[in-house]
């Protein structure tokens, strides 16, 4: 079930709130600790779907500041009043049943006793679900904060283990797979946020989000699981891209952001969930490689993966990326369009890209997959990076020249590819380049899709410079990982449309020109 927490500071805000979340929850949270004056009996007598009755204190992450017995008043009043639940500290439940009273078996009320921990998820946290049960509740909260994505792990193990009616998962960036995938994990309920600004707890998902994109509610013990590994992750347009294709195809599926320090650790991890495939992203293209059981031999001569499959329990890992790249330079070379409709087949000359001298900013996983693939075409390439080491490294890989960014001559450059993040949302005013060095004619590519235009980009444009955007790139290797994932080809301009959706509320003509100009 999915329960929408209601935070308003008035009464009138809360049933406002109340009629909306209605729409969409299947429970309802009234958070009594942010409300001056809570008016218990009207709120409750207005409600449409069943409700939980809390009154978080501070030292819970709650609001109320008053004493115990006011705060505990306003609980025993809401089983009085016959709340469907009520949701109680794991150090205050005792007091709360000392009322005979009011918590006899013909109560209409359920008693959630809760736990919360803001700081970690502590490794005793079975002995705390022990100790929870012989409460006397009939369901048990346990919420912790990940540090990590394994974390989630541990939470999912605890679901696996419960005997009875258990709510848990993770607070945190680290921890929102726990409240999307809640189904699979076998939490009695996720929380989800009314929207954005209205959230109860950090890492919460925003409702429509959790319906639409990630579809929660057709999700069950059968859903494959797919998602991205890399860190950061949070900017990421994959989850809206590949859920919706999976919706496209009528496929069980999920994929989902994980945001991951260490790969080793999550891989190994995370075959408890049996997770299906991954696309892979910065920092991890090239650590991922000896956490896998086999490579495919392009991936392996470029040294960076950025899809993994799982193929009967092995991992096996690919790269799209440097062939993506490789045809949208093609296109924008040529002056075709990069985006061709479902029935058309691409050809472009591979010959378009012999004797071209191209720098390559970065040298990370894209910068290898592109460079490679270059050189394959007969490209004279040169790797420029501010670890100049990390450059030289590369050049020797794929068979180049070295050198730093400042060794970058516009002409002497027939193409520019920038393979950093330099210039990514939220950084969007940082480019990798000076306006003065780029000139008129040159084909500057910058491998970044959000935003569609980055500062380089616009200044390369008004430089005469033929610009081409990140976002043919990342919709030619997202199809390809879904290809390898589920052996079906989708359409190119579906992932473009549904980028473009995400990142552009109603795109303007200008936007609109980005994706169709010879780029």
């Amino acid at each position: 079930m999915i329960c929408i927490p209601i935070v308003a500071t008035n009464l009138d805000d809360a049933v406002n709130d109340m009629t909306e979340a209605s729409r969409f929850a299947d429970i309802i949270e009234l958070r009594l600790d942010y409300m001056k004056r809570p008016d218990l009996k009207s709120l409750l007598g207005r409600r449409t779907k069943p409700v939980i009755v809390t009154n978080r204190p501070i030292r819970e992450g709650g609001k109320f500041e008053g004493n115990e017995d006011d705060r505990l008043s306003l609980l025993k009043l809401a089983i009085q009043l016959h709340a469907d639940f009520v949701d109680v500290e794991h150090d205050s439940i005792q007091r709360l049943r000392d009322d005979a009273a009011l918590i006899t078996p013909a109560s209409k009320t359920r008693l959630i006793v809760s736990y919360h921990h803001f700081q970690e998820t502590p490794g005793n946290i079975t002995e705390i679900y022990q100790k929870l049960s012989k409460s006397g509740a009939d369901i048990i909260k346990i919420v912790t904060s990940a540090t990590t994505i394994v974390d989630n792990i541990t939470i999912y193990r605890l679901l696996q283990q419960a005997k009875m009616p258990l709510i848990s998962f993770c607070m945190g960036e680290y921890g929102t797979i726990s409240r999307i995938l809640y189904k699979i994990f076998g939490s009695y309920v996720t929380f989800a946020s009314l929207q954005k600004g209205k959230e109860s707890a950090p890492g919460q998902v925003n409702i429509h989000d959790l319906l639409n994109v990630y579809r929660v509610k057709s999700q069950d013990k059968q859903t494959a699981i797919y998602g991205l590994i890399g860190n950061p992750v949070s900017h990421s347009i994959g989850p809206y891209i590949h859920n919706a294709l999976f919706k496209e195809v009528g496929l069980n599926a999920v994929y989902v952001p994980f945001k991951v320090d260490r790969v080793a650790d999550f891989i190994k991890e995370f075959k408890a969930l049996d997770t299906r495939g991954y696309s892979v992203t910065i920092p991890h293209k090239e650590s991922v490689i000896g956490c896998l059981d086999a490579i495919d031999p392009m991936a392996k001569k470029i040294g960076a993966v950025n899809t993994v499959i799982n193929k009967d329990g092995r991992l096996m890992g690919y790269n799209t990326d440097g062939e993506a790249a490789m045809k949208t330079l093609e296109c924008a070379i040529e002056g075709t369009s990069h985006v061709p409709s479902q029935s058309q087949t691409t050809t472009t000359n591979n010959a378009l890209l012999k004797g071209k001298t191209v720098d390559i900013l970065g040298a990370g996983g894209a910068a290898r997959a592109i460079a490679f693939g270059l050189k394959h075409r007969g490209a004279m390439v040169t790797i420029l990076n501010r670890n100049y080491e990390r450059a030289q490294m590369l050049a020797r890989d794929v068979g180049c020249l070295a050198g730093k960014p400042d060794d970058f001559q516009p002409l002497q450059t027939d193409i520019i590819i920038n393979a950093t993040p330099v210039g990514m949302f939220p950084a969007v005013d940082d480019t990798p380049i000076a306006r003065n060095k780029l000139k008129p004619g040159m084909v500057v590519f910058d491998t970044i899709y959000n935003p569609l235009e980055t500062r380089l980009l616009k200044e390369a444009r008004e430089q005469g410079c033929t610009v081409v955007g990140g976002l043919p790139m990342f919709a030619r290797q997202a199809a390809e990982q879904f290809k390898l994932w589920t052996g079906q080809t989708p359409s190119l301009e579906s992932i473009e449309r549904i980028t473009c959706e995400r990142l552009m509320n109603t795109p303007s003509q200008k936007d609109k020109n980005l994706l169709t100009k010879k780029s």
